[in-house]
């Protein structure tokens, strides 16, 4: 199980590599929506500050969104999804490591950027730790949140619309409590409890979003 999982990871991973621009697309969604913020909100650095993780974490998460689609859609077009389905590795070692290799090439970037953008609003050193980690654990979440929409949408027409309608509402407690964790360490507050509801979310998705993907793509195939 775990060389399948290894290879399924290496392979999505090569063809990532191959679509740069895929790749790219999303970071500099990413890096041009935080960035664009400040100029339009003006200089004051209290208001810039108080935005700041608001404004990152909501750009991190359309950005996610913009490469779900390609989480299955590339294999489903020419049959490799088909194979997969009737080989002799489990469905969901397929499913798990499509996702990790999805959120190396989509959530981890975006992680390691916000501190640096994070600077142009001035943000405290440790709300930028803080940052960072609700990155860390939120973005797999949306990574595994997203694949049970790509899979639910898969072949659909317009899957694109009615993807971001299934998975949005989800991500709004990971938006929240991702963003609060920043907001709150500003104020001298702990930010633990907000990283544990993150943790929290992140262990329920990673019990329960590869079986349901699996069980829809079953259903997309029947």
């Amino acid at each position: 199980m775990l060389t399948g999982l290894r290879m399924v990871i290496l392979r999505d991973l090569r063809l990532s590599m191959r679509r740069r621009g895929d790749i790219l697309n999303h970071i500099v969604f990413f890096v041009i929506v935080v960035t664009l913020f400040p100029l339009g909100a003006g200089p004051d650095p209290n208001l810039l500050r108080t935005m700041a993780p608001g404004i990152v974490w909501v750009a991190a998460l359309l950005a996610a969104m913009l490469s779900l689609q390609r989480l299955f859609a590339a294999d489903y077009a020419d049959g490799t999804l088909e194979q997969m389905l009737i080989s002799a590795h489990p469905l969901g070692v397929i499913v798990v490591g499509k996702i990790v290799a999805h959120w190396l090439v989509s959530g981890l970037p975006l992680t390691l950027l916000a501190p640096v953008l994070g600077l142009q609003f001035d943000l405290p050193q440790t709300s930028l730790w803080v940052l960072a980690l609700s990155l860390a654990i939120g973005t797999p979440v949306l990574s595994l949140i997203g694949a049970v929409g790509a899979a639910l949408t898969l072949g659909v027409r317009g899957g694109g619309v009615l993807l971001a309608l299934l998975v949005l509402p989800l991500y709004i407690p990971v938006l929240v409590f991702g963003a609060g964790g920043a907001a709150v360490s500003m104020g001298g507050l702990s930010a633990a409890p907000h990283l544990s509801l993150l943790g929290a979310f992140f262990a329920l998705s990673c019990v329960f979003a590869p079986w349901a993907a699996c069980a829809a793509l079953r259903v997309a195939y029947d």
